[in-house]
């Protein structure tokens, strides 16, 4: 089934459909139907935050989905699919892959990633388990530990990271991960045109993810609205 799952997701495009609770989308039916225009246009997954936006997108579409779910913890810096609660209720929802953060940094309540992954394993082995990094220590950690999958989520995101961008010399953070790791790569964070998908893939990339360009009107827009206003300056 794994090697299936690759297979599907090869040199393809990941579609995130996700709208927080504070934008103007933020609904499981109109995740559903981004997920749908998506598969029409030609993307080969879809990545979803919450147990009732995947169920509606697996409802919806047949393609892999990468599960998430974001939650903030009082105690550490980690919000992707935090703690061993939110991992088992994601592999609940019957998704391919359940991606979390793959980080070196605590976690809530001081659990540790590779205990985690264990139990995960003993209970859900179907499901892939894809690493949400951010700098290379985390990679190798992250492959240390027993994931599948290695994404480039974070890179630009954490306190060493903050500001970065993976397309910075021409990708030169995305190929060191390549040259790190012997897993699969999934670079996400930042894909925001069809140019830098496609050099992605080019590098050795399994497939790419890009969500904001893709489903946040809002941010779209601003793009547009920006380069107008400065016409101004």
């Amino acid at each position: 089934m794994k090697e299936d799952i690759y297979k599907q997701l090869t040199g393809g495009l990941i579609v995130s459909c996700q709208a927080l609770e504070n934008e103007p989308l933020h609904s499981s039916f109109i995740m559903s139907r981004m997920a749908r225009a998506a598969k029409e246009a030609g993307g080969i997954g879809i990545r979803a935050n919450s147990i009732v936006d995947i169920q509606a997108i697996r409802d919806t579409v047949s393609l892999p989905v990468i599960g998430i779910i974001k939650k903030d913890y009082p105690d550490s810096p980690v919000f992707i699919t935090p703690t061993l609660k939110e991992v088992r209720q994601v592999c609940a929802t019957g998704c391919e892959i359940v991606a979390l953060d793959g980080t070196t940094r605590v976690r809530p309540y001081k659990e540790e990633l590779a205990e985690v992954i264990k139990q995960i394993r003993e209970e859900f082995p179907e499901v892939l388990l894809m690493a949400d990094t951010g700098t290379l220590a985390d990679v190798s950690f992250a492959e240390s530990v027993g994931f599948d999958i290695i994404g480039t989520t974070l890179y630009g995101y954490t306190a060493e990271t903050a500001g970065l961008n993976i397309a910075t010399d021409d990708f030169a953070h995305l190929k060191a991960v390549l040259a790190l790791t012997k897993l699969p790569v999934i670079a996400e964070g930042k894909i925001d045109t069809p140019d830098k998908a496609k050099r992605a893939i080019e590098l050795g990339c399994l497939c790419v993810v890009s969500g904001g360009a893709i489903t946040r009107p809002q941010e779209i827009t601003k793009r547009f609205v920006d380069a107008i206003e400065s016409l101004d300056d």
